[in-house]
């Protein structure tokens, strides 16, 4: 996500390296690759220039403290911009009615379903609500199949009426069902079409008259780009929609829509859809974004995903082993299993400042755990607890049994054997003091 545009705007920025001060000439220099690049990710034409046209204005009237470099002013400048151009803050869900109806809307193949129960989730494990998914797509009976399945995988409760082809009443009956089951959210999900036509918007706008909902959510796939905004007006135009959701951001995608939206509709982007999972949604922050698009990373909502992983108790449990060095593989795994929930792997590296820049190019794979994972299966549940029993013989063993080879058991031996090592070292304070103060003097030699 927005890698070639960060590329782009890292290079722009280095017309600048060196320069003593602002001038006109070198910051409309480096302004021109900066309107390139936006340009180049799909970015709206009108929005890409009135952007540069702000930051040229205020990258003018600015003079350069000797502590900050030209380029170092520009990319603050930048980053402001990019923060207020994407919304400048985060903006919540309504969720004031009894129950709150929340009305989703978008073209077929947006991820508008999928969308669907990852909200449902969100609500019921982040926001202690109790949702209803309500199908009301009467055209695709795969749509109401899906939706029971993502009902069931997230413990959520489906409404779905299959003889009623009646979109507005089969709504109508999901709210009553949610008022006589005690549900506090209901999420109505409409049907989509693979273009906008006038069936459709009648449609839609009928249910959103006869349910008179709290929230409307425009549902939008980020990969289309400027495809995504034209789309995204017409909407607008005819159901006034409180907030914007951009899936599949961990496409491969230009990053034009996220950047274009929010001025042409004027609506801010409430959530971004990252992955297949149901956990993979974030709630939309601007300034991290404008973070991540100028490759500084997102120590912020790496932090965030991680505490959601946190297990206090568990913590505690691992503290005591690794004091008493009997931290095993049963434990490595369970490690790992909490890094995978955290989202795609690509995803977290590139929210660590400097790390994202540094491997661009490299192909972080999302099965890099797999041979991992198939090497401690195929131990005993001895060898899990007690690695300290693996010999040659059991190393030849787990090798075939997981196939791999002697070298990648030798090589998770040797990593595990580190980890052991250095979570050992940092649970004992004074020794971790005492290799400190030896820092320098090892520095001095």
């Amino acid at each position: 996500m927005f890698e070639n545009l960060s590329d782009k705007l890292d290079r722009a920025f280095k017309i600048l390296k060196g320069q003593g001060k602002i001038t006109e000439v070198n910051v409309s220099e480096t302004l021109k690759e900066v309107r390139k690049a936006l340009l180049d990710a799909d970015v709206n034409f009108k929005v890409a220039k009135s952007f540069t046209d702000e930051v040229k204005q205020k990258a003018m009237g600015q003079s350069v403290l000797t502590a900050v470099s030209p380029g170092q002013l520009l990319i603050k400048i930048t980053h402001e911009e990019l923060a207020k151009l994407m919304g400048g803050e985060k903006s919540d869900i309504k969720l004031s009615g009894n129950p709150t109806v929340i009305l989703m809307s978008g073209l077929q193949g947006s991820g508008k379903t999928t969308f669907t129960g990852k909200l449902g989730h969100y609500l019921k494990t982040k926001k202690g609500k109790k949702p209803l998914l309500v199908a009301c797509d009467i055209y695709r009976p795969a749509a109401i199949d899906q939706l029971h399945v993502l009902g069931e995988q997230i413990g959520v409760d489906v409404f779905s009426d299959r003889e009623n082809k009646d979109a507005v009443s089969i709504a109508k009956k999901g709210i009553q069902h949610a008022k006589d089951n005690g549900n506090s959210v209901v999420i109505i999900d409409t049907a989509g079409r693979l273009a906008v036509d006038e069936e459709m918007m009648n449609e839609i706008e009928a249910v959103k008259k006869a349910v008179k909902p709290d929230e409307i959510l425009f549902v939008v796939d980020a990969m289309t780009g400027q495809d995504a905004v034209n789309t995204a007006k017409t909407f607008n135009d005819r159901l006034d929609f409180d907030g914007v959701i951009l899936t599949k951001l961990d496409g491969d995608t230009r990053g034009g829509a996220a950047l274009s939206i929010r001025s042409v509709v004027n609506k801010p982007i409430k959530f971004v859809g990252t992955g297949e999972k149901m956990e993979a949604l974030d709630v939309f922050y601007p300034e991290r974004m404008a973070d991540r698009i100028l490759g500084m990373g997102d120590v912020v909502t790496l932090v965030e995903r991680a505490q959601e992983q946190y297990d206090e108790v568990e913590a505690k449990r691992l503290q005591k082993k690794i004091a008493k060095n009997t931290f095993s593989f049963n434990d490595f795994l369970s490690q790992l299993d909490q890094i995978k929930k955290m989202g795609n792997l690509k995803d977290l590296v590139g929210m660590i400042p400097g790390v994202g820049k540094a491997l661009k190019d490299v192909d972080i794979n999302e099965d890099a755990f797999k041979n991992i994972e198939a090497i401690i299966h195929s131990m005993t549940p001895h060898e899990r607890e007690n690695p300290d029993v693996i010999n040659g013989n059991r190393k030849q063993r787990i090798a075939k049994g997981s196939g791999t080879n002697i070298q990648e058991v030798n090589k998770l031996m040797k990593q595990f054997e580190d980890t052991r090592k250095m979570m050992k070292m940092m649970s004992n304070k004074d020794q971790m003091m005492k290799m400190m103060r030896n820092m320098p003097k090892q520095g001095g030699r």
